[in-house]
C-alpha cells in the first residue's frame, strides 16, 4: 500500500471509529444531572471529555489501519480474496 491510500483509509476508517467509540463514554445528559443549561437541548452531555475520545479514537484507528497495512503488505491479501472467502468449495 502506498502512503496516500494508507492516509485515505486512515481518514475514512477514522470517522467511522469515532461513531462507534462514542458510545463507551458514559456521558451524563443534562437531564439526569438535573442542570438544563437555559437555551440547550435537555439532551445534552453536561461534559462531554471530546479530547479523550478524539485520543482513545485516534489510537484504535492506528491500530485497526497498521494490521491492514500489515495483512497486505506481508500476507498479500487483496479484495478478491476477501470477495471469495465465504465462497462454496467444490
Amino acid at each position: 500500500m502506498n502512503l496516500v491510500a494508507v492516509i485515505g483509509v486512515y481518514f475514512v476508517l477514522w470517522w467511522i471509529v469515532l461513531f462507534a467509540v462514542l458510545p463507551f463514554f458514559h456521558a451524563n445528559t443534562q437531564d439526569k444531572a438535573g442542570d438544563v443549561t437555559l437555551g440547550t437541548a435537555r439532551s445534552a452531555p453536561v461534559r462531554p471529555r471530546l479530547v479523550r475520545v478524539m485520543i482513545v479514537n485516534t489510537i484504535a484507528t492506528a491500530v485497526i489501519v497498521g494490521a491492514m497495512w500489515f495483512a497486505v503488505d506481508y500476507y498479500g491479501i487483496t479484495l478478491d480474496m476477501l470477495a471469495n472467502f465465504n465462497a462454496t468449495r467444490p
